[in-house]
């Protein structure tokens, strides 16, 4: 639909309804940003959050029979 079809549309409603008009392109734009927000990585974000201690490896007391 072309921009001048919008506007057409647009001016023909009261202003209340243009109001919510307005209100569901913002919300519209909001959950655009929040998508693209969300599909982008950050390498590292998540740095210090997890920590393996030095003995991670070492066997676990009373599973001697499975190694």
């Amino acid at each position: 639909m072309a921009d001048t079809q919008l506007y057409t549309k647009l001016s023909g409603l009261s202003d209340q309804m243009k109001l919510e008009v307005e209100n569901f392109i913002d919300y519209l734009r909001y959950k655009s940003k929040i998508k693209k927000a969300a599909r982008k990585r950050i390498s590292g974000k998540a740095k210090g959050l997890i920590i393996i201690n030095d003995n991670f490896d070492d066997p676990i007391p009373g599973f001697e029979e499975y190694q």
